[in-house]
């Protein structure tokens, strides 16, 4: 069975989906063969160097303990954890995937993306996103201090979030161009990604496009889950509690 999630978000002020996530880890993912994380674990990730808190501590455990498991797991970066590196991969046993990558799974080709290089018509964002992918930048923004870079995220988030206040729905969507494209460059039939909060599953063209849910256990009723292919090659959509979806 192969597991795929995205949009955790997961941050030490909300414990809730923290434990989500470990019950998540303990009773579900521990059965798997693969696990696939799709960006955005974090609600945020400064750089390899902040692996030592006690809360990253907590969630590097858990997925090493998978990994030392048998669980293969393989990460492909968010919009927000895009910082992560090797160290973090080798401290948590994964696999580090480029921005797009495909899986063969009973005679279908898969495509795995988190899902924001597609939001096109989020020309803002898009400029943003090419900046912060450089390696150049990277690698300048690397060389601050922890302390420093955090000020910074900080700013950016809420930068962001004032931004979205006043964007549409439709812009921070991802677009059916982008879409299709991807699905032609990777000859796919199916693709999985996150990003969008906008979990669903929706068929165009003899093709099935999955959306992985954010996570918010704290809300009534919780909202999250997961997408399953099992050995059979079913792909179903799972609820936080593991209820099969439509």
């Amino acid at each position: 069975m192969k597991l795929f999630i995205s949009d955790l978000h997961l941050q030490e002020d909300r414990p809730a989906l923290t434990a989500a996530f470990l019950r998540f880890v303990d009773e579900r993912a521990v059965h798997a063969r693969q696990l696939y994380l799709l960006g955005d674990l974090f609600e945020y990730w400064a750089g390899d160097d902040d692996l030592d808190t006690p809360f990253h501590r907590q969630i590097v455990a858990a997925l090493r303990g998978l990994a030392g498991r048998g669980v293969e797991l393989f990460w492909i970066a968010g919009n927000r954890d895009f910082l992560v590196g090797e160290a973090f991969a080798q401290a948590a046993g994964l696999t580090l995937l480029p921005e797009t990558w495909v899986i063969e799974d009973h005679g279908r080709r898969i495509v795995l993306v988190h899902g924001d290089a597609q939001c096109t018509d989020d020309v803002n964002y898009m400029a943003f996103r090419a900046q912060v992918r450089q390696p150049a930048w990277q690698q300048q923004f690397l060389a601050m201090p922890l302390a420093q870079r955090k000020q910074i995220i900080a700013g950016l988030r809420d930068n962001s979030r004032k931004d979205q206040a006043g964007k549409s729905y439709d812009i921070m969507d991802v677009t059916p161009q982008a879409i299709a494209a991807v699905f032609e460059q990777t000859g796919s039939t199916v693709m999985i990604h996150g990003h969008t909060h906008r979990p669903a599953l929706h068929a165009m063209a003899g093709r099935l496009r999955y959306v992985l849910p954010d996570w918010e256990p704290e809300r009534t009723p919780p909202r999250g889950g997961w997408i399953a292919i099992g050995e059979d090659g079913a792909i179903t959509r799972h609820a936080l509690d593991g209820a099969l979806l439509a």
